[in-house]
């Protein structure tokens, strides 16, 4: 799987408020792929960012889950740092038909409209 099969997932998630650039991508041998970004732990909407693409990539509802995971990864931190420079966010998928550009319909029919208005995004805690 090359960039073109990520583009529009990465172009999607380049917009969402708290995500930092650059976003990496890949895949295995066997077509199961994966894409890793940071998320800025001081953006006012960090929290929302978290809990908004973990409803959706891993928990949509209880009858319709989308076969992707998305959760948080780390070196470890004694030994690099805190968060805010070291932790970073993947999503997978557990499905090698499922494509990068089928997350980014999910993500864009269920997120914020447009993803990028800040207005459009619920800052309440």
């Amino acid at each position: 799987m090359d960039e073109r099969a990520f583009k529009t997932l990465t172009d999607f998630l380049g917009r969402i408020p708290a995500i930092k650039k650059p976003i990496a991508t890949g895949a295995d041998s066997e077509g199961f792929w994966w894409i890793k970004f940071c998320i800025d732990i001081n953006h006012d909407l960090a929290w929302s960012t978290v809990q908004e693409l973990g409803c959706v990539v891993n928990y949509i509802s209880l009858n319709e889950r989308l076969p992707t995971i998305f959760y948080p990864v780390s070196p470890a931190p004694y030994l690099n740092g805190g968060p805010a420079d070291f932790l970073s966010w993947i999503i997978e998928t557990k499905d090698k038909d499922f494509k990068p550009g089928t997350l980014m319909k999910w993500l864009e029919g269920r997120l914020s409209q447009p993803v990028d208005d800040l207005e459009q995004w619920n800052n309440e805690d």
